[in-house]
């Protein structure tokens, strides 16, 4: 069983919405290789293994991969 926490609605759709218009976003990252403040461009949003994943691009092109409640707006 996963430990993953949904995040709020509203924060899914944005995550979404800007990966439609490819948006940039400042985020909060709260775990893992690239945690702290992250100007990303979202690429995409999916589930896999129980948990909901961001895949995105970073300033400097390179690309991550954050789960979705690591995630602070």
């Amino acid at each position: 069983m996963s430990d993953y926490r949904p995040i709020a609605c509203a924060d899914h759709e944005r995550l979404e919405f800007a990966a439609l218009t490819r948006q940039w976003l400042e985020v909060n990252v709260t775990a893992g290789d690239h945690a702290g403040r992250q100007h990303l461009l979202p690429r995409d949003v999916y589930t896999r293994d129980g948990a909901e994943w961001l895949l995105a691009e970073t300033g400097s092109g390179e690309t991550l991969t954050v789960r979705l409640d690591s995630l602070q707006f």
